[in-house]
């Protein structure tokens, strides 16, 4: 009771804010109760600094690198593009604009894709001069592509990295397995959204109205060097996976190149980024929330919840694989959407890694739990810290969404999407996992 006490008081902290005190602060402060009652030790801070610290840096590394191409007019660039292949279609432009935030989730990470996508996508609409319904339906649509196509790549999503590590999977075992996944994922998502908002979505836009792409690139240095960046980045990735370097090494190192190159380091010019302001408003916090939130979970462990739902994992892993892989997914996404995902991420890590179940089993229900906590924050608004990030930088716009009106939607999109992909890893895992490709 103590240690789940804890967990309450600390998840409330997080998620309220209060002034002053940020979800790092808040986080950490409930490790410090944990290890001032005992419910943790000091050896499991160590323990929780080895699961995070990887995944940890290697988000803000890439939230950099976003915060700069964002600066530099990279994805203005990129939407200004779409709205026009949109050839005044409304229909097009709204699975273009989807199929946008899809590309960007997988590349950028999920928080890239919906922080950064939706303001840009907001003015492109007040331009197109968009009703409010069908400024929402775009709005909506962008933020909920951002988690659900969050599964390709290990670096897509902070679960994925977290879970990738504590499971050792390799980026390109990862992405093998996860791409034809995510691909399942966008086209249901692509399905339900127009199903929900096809009313709302006018037939047709005035294109005229729109800027020329080429104006929206702030510093052509960056702009230039982001796709051989980008290229290099993700070969990177994929080769060093052998000899298991840390994902924060290679993407820190990126991350530098794009400073040095922002920030004119040994060129001549003047930068025209602030990389003060990009440095400030990187997720540091994060760093402590991870720690914090983790060691505070790790206490609930500790007392007992690990075990129970390893029980209950190794009971569905005995029903067959397939049907583990649905419950597992389903289970994860519904804690996720109570508790938050980066929580649920690490109750799910070690229910899992404690199941007595067969290997293929293990791993289908790893990356099962991927999906799961990916989709899960979606039901609800403390899924995510995002989705709460996302709701706030929204109400700043002119444009708030109450949770009721928010779980109204998330309830009825979510769930087709989170069981047809989860069905897909269910059928398409069994053949590449082990298998090396």
């Amino acid at each position: 009771m103590l240690a789940l006490t804890i967990f309450v008081i600390t998840l409330v902290l997080v998620i309220w804010q209060p002034r002053g005190l940020g979800i790092g602060w808040s986080a950490l402060g409930g490790a410090a109760v944990a290890l001032a009652t005992g419910v943790v030790g000091w050896g499991d801070v160590a323990t929780v600094w080895e699961i995070v610290w990887d995944a940890t840096f290697t988000f803000v590394a890439l939230i950099i690198i976003s915060l700069i191409l964002d600066e530099a007019g990279f994805f203005n660039w990129a939407a200004l593009h779409i709205a026009r292949w949109g050839n005044g279609r409304g229909p097009w432009l709204f699975m273009l604009i989807v199929m946008l935030g899809a590309v960007i989730a997988a590349l950028f990470a999920n928080d890239g894709a919906a922080l950064l996508l939706t303001p840009i996508v907001l003015a492109i609409l007040v331009r197109l001069e968009f009703s409010a319904s069908a400024a929402l339906a775009f709005i909506i649509a962008t933020g909920f592509v951002a988690d659900t196509t969050s599964l390709p790549l290990v670096t897509s999503n902070l679960v994925n990295i977290v879970t990738a590590n504590y499971f050792d999977i390799g980026f390109g075992e990862y992405a093998r397995v996860m791409v034809p996944v995510n691909l399942v994922s966008l086209a249901a998502t692509l399905l339900v959204l127009w199903f929900y908002y096809r009313r709302e979505v006018p037939r047709h836009y005035d294109r005229r109205k729109l800027e020329a792409p080429a104006s929206a690139i702030v510093d052509s240095r960056v702009f230039r060097a982001a796709f051989p960046l980008l290229a290099v980045l993700l070969i990177a990735l994929f080769v060093t996976a052998r000899w298991h370097i840390p994902f924060a090494f290679i993407m820190g190192a990126a991350a530098l190149v794009l400073m040095a190159i922002a920030g004119r380091w040994g060129a001549r010019g003047k930068p025209v980024i602030s990389l003060n302001k990009v440095v400030k408003n990187a997720p540091w916090q994060i760093v402590l929330f991870s720690v914090g939130m983790y060691l505070v979970v790790y206490g609930l462990g500790n007392a007992g919840l690990t075990e129970r739902a390893a029980s209950v994992l190794t009971w569905l892993a005995a029903q067959g694989a397939f049907v583990a892989t649905l419950g597992t997914g389903i289970a994860l996404a519904i804690l996720a959407s109570i508790v938050n995902n980066m929580p649920s991420t690490l109750i799910g890590a070690l229910a899992i890694d404690q199941a007595q179940v067969p290997e293929l089993t293990r791993q289908l229900m790893a990356y099962a739990s991927v999906i799961g906590n990916d989709l899960g924050p979606k039901f609800t608004p403390i899924g995510s810290l995002a989705t709460l990030l996302w709701l706030h930088v929204l109400a700043g716009k002119g444009h708030r969404i109450g949770w009721g009106q928010y779980m109204k939607v998330g309830l009825v999109i979510t769930p087709p999407v989170l069981l047809v992909t989860l069905v897909a890893l269910a059928m398409w895992g069994p053949r590449v996992i082990g298998t090396g490709g």
